[in-house]
Parts: structure tokens; sequence; C-alpha cells
């Protein structure tokens, strides 16, 4: 089956839709729930190695969350996202950070607005949870890689390509001729090869559903080596146990990782 990453008919929608989603998610989100503080965040942080000085850029930085993080990490950020919505509220809490966070509005998928990355001004680039959500990745990929200086590096995290999409489903299963062991936890991946984008909650509660543009591994990572990247560190996080609550989360699929956090560097020519 003939695929793309890219989805461009559907970009004005899915940004109509984080406007509208933004307020509410930054009240939700606050300064990182759960998955951020266990699994995402610590991922992403050992891949990118900040060093005190360091110029880094965010892409699709929400609330302004990591951006933060990152100048407490010692970094100089430039922070963007298409949402005004998302900027605001980034902006109102970073107050202490104006020598630190610059928030830019950049929509990603626009290959002239991308030009405002540059070339070669950044040590570092970091796409935090958020390339799922973007319905065009092609333009962005190929403006990190010029905006990126040669030692330069990329790390972006989603949600697991092969475990943690629209194509799975959570189970639990219960063993009655097993001596009355606990629940065990499993995944079902039902498709993988042709997922569509598809609309759904992030968040319980949100306004909107918004969509998910869950790109299998082979599609993801052939688009970043096309836009002259390669593999140079992967982290699959996953959860330690849920509790004795034995409920069916990701947080009892110890053994199944529901993240992907890659770091990915220019190719020597």
């Amino acid at each position: 089956m003939d695929q793309d990453t890219d989805f461009p008919e559907l970009t004005r929608e899915t940004r109509s839709i984080w406007e509208r989603n933004a307020r509410w998610w930054d009240t939700h989100m606050g300064e990182g729930n759960q998955w951020h503080l266990s699994l995402i965040a610590p991922a992403c942080e050992r891949l990118l190695r900040i060093e005190p000085g360091e110029r880094v850029v965010e892409l699709a930085c929400g609330n302004g969350q990591f951006a933060r993080r990152l100048a407490d990490l010692g970094a100089h950020v430039e922070a963007c996202d298409f949402s005004s919505a998302f900027l605001d509220c980034a902006r109102r809490r970073s107050i202490e950070y104006t020598d630190r966070i610059s928030y830019l509005q950049i929509d990603l998928t626009d290959e002239e607005q991308l030009t405002a990355l540059g070339v070669a001004q950044f040590d570092a680039a970091v796409c935090n949870m958020a390339l799922m959500d973007i319905s065009c990745i092609k333009p962005l990929l190929g403006a990190v890689h010029r905006a990126l200086k040669p030692s330069g590096r990329f790390v972006f995290s989603v949600p697991h390509p092969c475990f943690n999409t629209n194509g799975t489903t959570l189970l639990a299963e219960r063993d009655d001729y097993d001596g009355g062991k606990p629940l065990s936890f499993s995944v079902r991946i039902r498709q993988y090869r042709s997922l569509i984008p598809q609309r759904a909650m992030g968040i319980a509660g949100q306004p909107q559903p918004h969509y998910y543009f869950h790109r299998s591994l082979s599609l993801l990572l052939s688009a970043c080596f096309a836009a002259g990247f390669i593999l140079d560190g992967l982290e699959e996080p996953a959860f330690d146990g849920g509790g004795e609550d034995f409920k069916i989360r990701w947080q009892s699929c110890t053994e199944i990782p529901p993240i992907l956090a890659a770091r990915l560097r220019a190719r020597a020519v």
C-alpha cells in the first residue's frame, strides 16, 4: 500500500482544533503530568544532553512546559507553536524566563514560515510529543536539518508507533485455573501498516478531540532519513507499575513501552 507521511488537507482543521483546546489543555497539563514527568521528559533529557549556554529550539512547544525545563538546564531556548492561544499561555507561565526563552508563532507545516528558524543556528532541536499532532512533517524535518549546527542533534518523542496508536487496544486477562494469580495486561495490535489520521481525546474532557497522525516506524524514520538525518540514539520508556488496583491502563503494562524517543544527527557528507 502506497502511503505518505503528510496530510496537508487537514492542516487548517488541525490548527483550529488546537486553538480551541489550548487554554483548557494548559490548565490540565500545567508543568507536566505523570506521563511527561515519569517517562517522556527524562528520556528526552538523556538523549539531548543539554550543556549550559547551548541554543535549543523547541518545536510545537504548547504551553512552554518543556522549554522552561530546558532553560532550567542552562539552555537558551527559542520555542515555537502555531497556536496563538498556546503561546499566550506559554508567555504567561514564563515571566521569570524572559532572558532565557523567546516564543515565536510558526506553522511548522509551512515552508515559508519555517525559514524563520534560520541556518546553522542551534546546537539542538526537540519536538516533544508533537510529531503525531502535526499534519505535515516533511517541511519541518528539512527545516530542522538546516537550522542545526553541523554537530547538532534533533530529539523527538512520540507515542510508540508499534504499540500506542489508534490501531492498538489495552487488554486485561484473568486465568481462573492458575492459582488465583492477578490480572495480566497486554496490548492487542490490530492495525499498523495502514493507519489513517483519526481524532481522539488526549486528555479526557478536552473541548475538541484532535487529530492523531500515527505513522509507522518505517514511515517516520524514512522521512527523517530523507531529510538528511541518521538515527543516533533511541529509548523506549515504560512504566514501572500501576499499583494494586489492576486497572486497564498503560501504568499496568510494564513490559510494553508506550513512548518512543529518538535522537537524530546530520548524515556525514
